[in-house]
């Protein structure tokens, strides 16, 4: 018989006066993957920090095997066997992965740390989950897919009996994504249960034994996996029908508006890369994890030192910090949005004019213009349709997909000629895929020039007029859009072929 290990009934949050859930009701049961969708903002993330202590409910009740208990932290909800898998990563950069994995549940004897004991519980974590890497390594030193996994590993090592996934996938390799459903499958036949909260609804029904869906923070709709088409999720979580995913490729000028040429990193990430770009083109950069995609957009941005040569309009550029290539007309919105995006703790017009506030300021007193400020973060608001009681509320009540169109809007203040995009879309629902894809087609119809990093090969295909592909932080070739499919990309990604 099935027995409910979780049960939260009518869960009621709000924010800042606005209500982000109401009256929802969510059962668990022992050893199933259940799936949590809905568009950003519909309340996942909300509803998952209450079960896990972040945040405390207004009202409503949670039980746990029958009993009704109250959550009052994080600590307290690990003492329920409650573990989250956050969507933003939670790691002390300068400390190893294993102090990591043991951060704050240090095995200590005596009075004496048991490093040794939590080496090898951490090696074995790390093997089950197909990993390589060194439990002595750095975290500032491993890829956005590495740190995934020791978040997993956090939750793990704590013996949960309950586990949330939030949006677990997002940085990792397909080989990857299947070594963490093969630990599911593992954990969830070992009794646990798991709340598995995706936009990838091909996983949904690959992973999960029932899902639920919620629309604008209630719950509407709940039924196994086997019932529902992929299709009728998406139609559900936006409450109408779903077209067209991409717009119409804008059709660019042969004018040759960006220029990369040969520029190397200095650690050896990349070597020799050469590209142009288009005026009005959306210019791809695909390639597997490691293959040196993001190195090279820090690169052009000032972030990292680098040889060789950059241009824009035939002019030869010098870019020594972000600062410079700001002034050039450049601009980058970055994969990892809270680390080097935006600031939760700022509000939604602080973030979106950070970038460029000189624009906003006067030359001699050098004070903000907060009328002028407001008045483009509103229009900004309006524009990306951003979910928020105002253009002063914070970030870090806002959802993932929300922050994401902050970022975006943060972006374009400067202004640019130029601009990069690495994995504009991670942790976005579908509808606000397509709000993104439509605003960065509007953009190349005005005469931007887009670069765009992703993994997702159905993004680069949709969006992109040609391609460069990388391994290992060579250029394998690039590839006209006639030429792109994923069966090319591929292949030039993983070492098959090199393009010419």
């Amino acid at each position: 018989m099935s027995i409910n290990v979780v049960e939260l009934s009518n869960i009621t949050k709000s924010f800042s006066g606005v209500e982000v859930l109401h009256n929802v009701d969510l059962t668990l049961m022992k050893g199933e993957v259940l799936g949590l969708i809905g568009e950003n903002g519909a309340g996942k993330s909300t509803l998952m920090k209450i079960l896990s202590g972040i945040y405390q409910a207004d009202s409503g009740n949670i039980s746990i095997n029958d009993n009704l208990i109250k959550i009052k932290n994080p600590r307290s909800a690990r003492k329920y066997g409650i573990s989250l898998v956050p969507q933003e990563f939670n790691l002390c950069n300068k400390l190893s992965v294993v102090e990591n994995i043991f951060l704050g549940s240090e095995i200590i004897k005596n009075k004496v740390l048991e490093e040794s004991k939590m080496r090898k519980i951490s090696k074995d974590i790390l093997s089950a989950l197909s990993i390589n890497f060194s439990v002595n390594s750095q975290i500032e030193d491993l890829s956005a897919a590495e740190k995934q996994f020791v978040e997993i590993a956090k939750s793990i090592v704590f013996d949960s009996k309950i586990l949330v996934m939030d949006e677990p996938t997002t940085m990792l390799t397909t080989k990857e994504i299947e070594n963490l459903f093969f630990l599911i499958n593992k954990l969830k036949n070992d009794g646990m249960s798991i709340i598995y909260i995706s936009h990838k609804l091909d996983e949904i029904k690959n992973i999960c034994n029932r899902v639920i869906i919620l629309r604008d923070g209630s719950l509407v709709f709940d039924s196994p996996v086997s019932d529902i088409t992929i299709k009728d999720m998406a139609s559900k979580m936006v409450g109408r029908e779903f077209n067209k995913v991409f717009p119409q490729k804008n059709k660019v000028s042969t004018k040759h508006f960006f220029e990369v040429r040969n520029i190397s990193s200095n650690n050896n990430k990349f070597t020799n890369i050469s590209f142009n770009v288009f005026k009005g083109e959306i210019f791809g950069i695909a390639g597997l994890v490691g293959s040196g995609r993001t190195e090279i957009a820090e690169a052009i941005m000032g972030i990292r030192k680098f040889r060789g040569d950059i241009f824009i309009d035939g002019k030869k550029l010098s870019i020594k910090k972000p600062a410079d290539s700001l002034q050039e007309g450049l601009s980058y919105l970055s994969e990892d949005r809270q680390a080097s995006g935006i600031i939760t703790a700022f509000n939604l017009c602080e973030n979106a004019t950070l970038s460029s506030l000189k624009k906003y300021s006067d030359n001699i007193i050098q004070k903000i213009n907060t009328e002028t400020e407001q008045s483009v973060s509103e229009s900004y608001k309006y524009k990306f349709s951003i979910k928020a009681a105002s253009v002063y509320q914070t970030l870090d009540n806002l959802s993932g997909g929300n922050q994401q169109k902050v970022l975006l809007a943060k972006s374009l203040d400067s202004s640019p000629s130029i601009l990069i995009v690495d994995e504009p879309t991670r942790g976005v629902d579908i509808s606000a895929k397509q709000d993104i894809y439509k605003f960065l087609n509007e953009l190349s119809i005005s005469g931007i020039s887009i670069i765009l990093i992703s993994s997702e090969l159905e993004e680069i295909l949709g969006m992109c007029n040609r391609t460069l592909v990388l391994k290992e932080g060579i250029s394998m070739g690039i590839l006209e859009e006639s030429e792109m499919s994923e069966e090319s990309i591929m292949y030039l990604a993983t070492g098959v072929s090199k393009g010419v």
